[in-house]
């Protein structure tokens, strides 16, 4: 499946044609995001949290420990929307009306589904570790039966997802073009990742990791 398939819970009611169709595009926001937020309704009310997760194909992980109340809600298959936001750029205009910003966004509507497979549990655990920690999974100390046991993982199909996306300059009205006297344009936004810094008890000298090291942006 190449598109996205629109449900009345996906549909964009503003700004239709800001929509993307192709499932490509779900993707690259998904893997350029670093955090999802997670919401659904908690004891009567709306919960929104930030949320570990990872993409393998067209199932999202999502991670957290099994005392999260949120977690354990999601998994007993209430309805939840999972968003990723990439702001790209805060656009300029030469009215306040028209000020914008560049972006891209995916929701995604669902039941998520409770990993209970060891096996398939484990995987997920390591396709969120290798999303947000590139490489770590081959580096670091392999999870104890312990911490296996104190976290979940939760699976969420992306068969409902919906993107929305913003680029280019400002729009403006007609008369404000004219009034040459006020700047209008794009600030670009971009995520960086700065030089690593070892932990206190990491003897000095000691040498970093290539995997931790990472592109100036994202």
């Amino acid at each position: 499946m190449t598109t996205l398939s629109p449900t009345p819970r996906t549909t964009l009611t503003r700004k239709k044609h800001r929509a993307a169709t192709d499932r490509a595009h779900l993707h690259e926001v998904l893997d350029q995001g670093m955090i999802c937020h997670l919401g659904l309704v908690l004891n009567g009310s709306p919960v929104v949290l930030p949320t570990g997760y990872g993409r393998d194909g067209d199932t999202l992980y999502l991670h957290g420990s099994t005392g999260s109340g949120n977690l354990r809600a999601a998994a007993t298959g209430a309805d939840v929307c999972v968003t990723v936001t990439l702001l790209d750029g805060i656009v300029y205009a030469r009215s306040l009306n028209n000020h914008s910003m560049n972006y891209r966004s995916a929701v995604v509507h669902g039941r998520a589904r409770d990993v209970q497979d060891p096996d398939e549990k484990m995987h997920g655990l390591h396709v969120v570790t290798e999303h947000l920690a590139p490489g770590s999974w081959e580096h670091a100390r392999a999870v104890n039966a312990k911490e296996f046991a104190s976290v979940s993982v939760l699976a969420l199909d992306l068969g409902e997802a919906s993107v929305k996306l913003r680029d280019g300059g400002p729009s403006e009205e007609p008369e404000d073009v004219a009034s040459d006297h006020i700047w209008a344009g794009v600030v670009p936004v971009q995520t960086i990742f700065g030089a690593p810094v070892s932990a206190d008890y990491v003897p000095d000298g000691a040498p970093i990791p290539a995997h931790v090291n990472r592109e100036p942006a994202r």
